[in-house]
């Protein structure tokens, strides 16, 4: 399973990735989705998502829309045309850092094997 502390920078970039990707979502939906896309490596805690969103919504990048579902109040999330823009320019960095990380746990083949 993905730590916390690695997820923690990324989790923005997920949510808005996901959101984009389908429309409105409401939190559990988005947990759910995670994990499934993920196979069970990264499992989204509400205490660490429905903080990201209140921001989101903050920032004015996502909408919220209630509706009522077997008697229980259930939250829609979605991007607004600056929360779309927001999306990519998120996914991109977020693509461009793994990148980098990338290049920087390969082995460098002239200077030898790590640790040595």
């Amino acid at each position: 399973m993905i730590s916390t502390e690695l997820l923690k920078g990324s989790l923005k970039s997920i949510v808005l990735k996901l959101l984009a990707e389908n429309g409105r979502m409401y939190g559990y939906d988005i947990t759910r989705r995670v994990e499934e896309l993920t196979a069970g490596k990264i499992k989204l805690t509400y205490g660490a998502l429905y903080p990201v969103l209140h921001k989101l919504e903050v920032e004015g990048s996502v909408t919220t829309e209630s509706e009522n579902y077997n008697n229980r109040t259930r939250i829609y999330y979605k991007l607004t045309p600056k929360g779309n823009n927001f999306a990519v320019e998120k996914i991109k960095e977020l693509e461009e850092y793994m990148e980098v990380m990338s290049m920087l746990l390969k082995p460098n083949i002239q200077s030898g094997l790590i640790g040595s």
